[in-house]
């Protein structure tokens, strides 16, 4: 961050239990978007059998809660929201307009719940070291010494999760995935991480 009149970031890192519910839904259900996204690691899809209309409203449906779940701000819903029974407060979807992923989500709700809460912990107990703000500090000054100028002011999201692929991926206008491998690899998430901060700042 900077001080006053000095270009300033925010980065936030999480692994938060309303993304890990989505993918988990995502998974389970055989939904295919983003297709450039990989599955969770050791979750196993379940044999569904759709027709190709169902499958696309179903599509449809997750991928305006995904939106809506990655960045509330910048994906409102047009109508309220109403929490889904047992998924305690991490989802929440459009009163009207989400029937059948309501439908379809509604029996995975314990197991999403335990997945999320279960992969979260693990996160908050990785990342109490207190290297997270060192490992964008050190791109951003790296950055600033290869253009030769201070970073812009840029805010980005950063979700640490437990995708089968090593890698980066755009999941928002300001929000990146990262592979908890990856991130945990000091050397290689800095070398990812870079052109994402070149892109920003």
């Amino acid at each position: 961050m900077g001080g006053a009149g000095t270009p300033e970031w925010l980065i936030r890192e999480d692994a938060s239990q309303p993304v890990l519910v989505a993918l988990y839904v995502r998974q389970v259900l055989g939904i295919r978007s983003p297709d450039e996204l990989p599955q969770l690691r050791g979750i196993r899809g379940r044999e569904v059998s759709r027709g190709e209309r169902e499958q696309e409203t179903l599509e449809r449906q997750w991928r305006e809660y995904w939106a809506m779940t990655v960045e509330p701000q910048a994906h409102p819903s047009p109508v309220p929201l109403e929490l889904v029974d047992g998924f305690e407060t991490l989802v929440a979807l459009p009163i009207t307009g989400a029937d059948r992923l309501q439908a379809a989500m509604a029996p995975l709700a314990a197991e999403a719940v335990a997945f999320a809460q279960s992969t979260h912990a693990r996160y908050a107990h990785d990342a109490g070291t207190g290297t997270a703000y060192r490992a964008y500090a050190s791109a951003i000054a790296e950055h600033e010494r290869q253009v030769g100028r201070r970073a812009h002011s840029f805010e980005l999201n950063v979700q640490v999760l437990p995708l089968a692929q090593r890698g980066v991926w755009w999941i928002g206008s300001l929000t990146v995935a990262v592979t908890d491998g990856l991130r945990g690899d000091v050397a290689a998430f800095d070398a990812a991480i870079h052109p994402i901060i070149a892109e920003l700042a």
